[in-house]
Order: C-alpha cells, then sequence, then structure tokens
C-alpha cells in the first residue's frame, strides 16, 4: 500500500488527502480546444508565481545575473519561465555608460572658452564717442593726426642731422655755434622776447547773447597749443596786443572784457597764430570743440588762413629768480 503511494506521488511519502479531479464521466477533461484547465479553476490549486519583471532603466548585468541564480535556487532548476524572464530582461536593460575624467575635463575646458568668447566680446565693444562722430569729423582728427606724425618726423630728422655734424671733425666747432644760434631764436619766440612771421591763422570771436569768456578764449590757445602753434599774440578792439606765453593768464573783465596778463582788452577779440593752417583748423572744428561751444552761447568763430601771419608783440623777458640750468 505504501508502495503504490510513493510510487504515485513520486516523493516518497503518501500524497495528502484533498478534492481530486472527479472519476468517471464527469470527471474526464473537457474536450473543446480553449477549455480552461481544472487545476487552474480549483479554488485549492496553488497560485504560480510570476518571475519578477525588473525596470529597463535601473537593470544591469549585475541584477539580471541575480535574478537568473535566484529564480535557479527557487525552483531547483532552470525552468523554462525563469529562463525566458531572464532572457527579456538582459534584452530589455542596457548597461550604464560611466563618464570618464577625460570627458569631465574637456567638457570644463569647453565651458571655460564659452565664456571667455562672450567676456571678450563684451568687453572689446566700440567707444560710443567714436561711433557717434561724423565722417567727415573723423577724416579732419585723421589728417591731424597724419600732419603731428609728420611734423615729429622732420623734427627727429634735423636733430640727428645736428648731431652727426656735432660729431664732425672740422665743421664741429661752426655748427655748434649754428646749433646754439638756431636754438637760441626758436626759445627766445617761445618765451615771447622775439618777433616771428609765418603762416598761419586769424581767429576772430564775435559775441552774441552771452559775452566771450575767458574760459572759451583760454580753450581755443590750448586747441590751437595741441596742434603745434609756434607763437601766438591775441588782440582787442581797440588794437591793444598781448604776446601769448606760456605764462599768459586770462580773466573774465566788466562790460564783457578780457584781462591777459594784468592788461584790459576790449572786444571782438582776435588771435593771430602761426603754425600749420589746415591742423589748427581741425583742432577748432573737432566735435565740443570751440566752434561749437562759441556758436552753443550764441556767438561766432571767424577762421581766415594767413600766407604769412605775424606775431610782433613782445613779451618782457622774465628774471628766474630760483631755476638754475642743470650742469
Amino acid at each position: 500500500m505504501s508502495s503504490d503511494e510513493h510510487t504515485e506521488t513520486g516523493t516518497g511519502w503518501p500524497q495528502p488527502a484533498g478534492p481530486g479531479r472527479p472519476s468517471g464521466p464527469a470527471g474526464e477533461p473537457d474536450p473543446r480546444p480553449d477549455a480552461p484547465d481544472p487545476d487552474e479553476l480549483s479554488p485549492l490549486a496553488p497560485e504560480r508565481a510570476e518571475p519578477p519583471v525588473a525596470e529597463p532603466d535601473r537593470f544591469d548585468e549585475g541584477a539580471t545575473v541575480d535574478l537568473s541564480r535566484a529564480a535557479g535556487e527557487g525552483s531547483g532548476g532552470s525552468s523554462p519561465e525563469a529562463s525566458s524572464a531572464a532572457g527579456s530582461s538582459v534584452g530589455a536593460g542596457s548597461p550604464r555608460r560611466r563618464v570618464s575624467s577625460a570627458g569631465v575635463m574637456i567638457a570644463v575646458l569647453l565651458a571655460l572658452l564659452g565664456f571667455t568668447l562672450v567676456v571678450q566680446l563684451k568687453t572689446t565693444s566700440t567707444d560710443p564717442t567714436v561711433a557717434a562722430t561724423r565722417q567727415e569729423d573723423l577724416v579732419r582728427i585723421l589728417y591731424d593726426l597724419n600732419s603731428r606724425e609728420v611734423r615729429l618726423r622732420q623734427d627727429i630728422a634735423a636733430l640727428e642731422e645736428s648731431q652727426r655734424q656735432l660729431r664732425s671733425g672740422e665743421q664741429g666747432r661752426q655748427a655748434a655755434l649754428d646749433e646754439a644760434s638756431r636754438r637760441a631764436d626758436e626759445l627766445g619766440i617761445l618765451a615771447g622776447t622775439l618777433p616771428a612771421t609765418g603762416p598761419g591763422l586769424a581767429v576772430r570771436f564775435e559775441a552774441g547773447e552771452k559775452p566771450i569768456s575767458a574760459s572759451r578764449v583760454l580753450d581755443a590757445v590750448q586747441e590751437l597749443r595741441g596742434a603745434g602753434a609756434e607763437a601766438m599774440q591775441i588782440s582787442g578792439g581797440d588794437r591793444a596786443t598781448v604776446r601769448i606765453i606760456a605764462s599768459t593768464y586770462f580773466l573774465d573783465g566788466e562790460s564783457g572784457s578780457l584781462v591777459v596778463d594784468g592788461r584790459r582788452l576790449t572786444g571782438p577779440f582776435t588771435i593771430t597764430v602761426i603754425g600749420d593752417p589746415a591742423t589748427m583748423r581741425t583742432a577748432l572744428n573737432i566735435p565740443g570743440g570751440v566752434v561749437a561751444s562759441v556758436t552753443g552761447d550764441g556767438g561766432k568763430l571767424i577762421v581766415e588762413d594767413r600766407e604769412a601771419a605775424e606775431v610782433s608783440a613782445l613779451h618782457a623777458p622774465i628774471k628766474l629768480e630760483h631755476a638754475r640750468p642743470v650742469s
């Protein structure tokens, strides 16, 4: 009896009593092809545990191997269901790509390069003052700069020639005397102790609603000096004339008059200057310069070219009390 039971169960132990499949005609299986399995319809049949399905985005090779191993140990072998589940998990999940340190370094360098380019583009923006200047004014400024460059190159060439002559043998002494005389004349013109003549301009100030202020005249003198003026004098309506040198000062007087080096001048005022006419005219007409300032005050600034301007007014020599030449 026990051997039969062992054989039927296949486990070596008696099969537990329980509701079985009815025998006879009622117990025969349903011949229909789509009929359900009676064991699956039985309420007492144990439920089959479905294999766990791994999420594709969180699954890797290690989890797949563990799942396959766990399925094999639980079933006592490799079942078809476990094998199919493991295969689908391996197909669905992809190994996570690890970013190397070289890739991170390249990304950081590209970001720094982009930031540097943006900052460079912002810092190299054009000057708004120059961008708003008219083309004619830019041409005049360029011409002024070119004239200054030519004048400086001529001065350099003259000084080099003088140096060469001074170092020569027999002509050295005579060249030294000539150079000293020339330098004395130049210093006399700059100091206002010698008269001068040469090409230049006559700049006339005519007052409008407002009188010509001392600051406007001083601005004109500074612009002319910056443009290469070599000698200047200012005259009033009463023909009084004062030589303009480095120490000349300007003050506002009564009834629209000017006080120049302590001497009172009445309008209109005229500055006679010796220098390159084109360069000085350009300096006076730059945007926001003297012409624009005087016109804004309601006055006029008339500029005339002179082929031979004369600066005849003299300044008394200044006696130096403290300064001494360096030997």
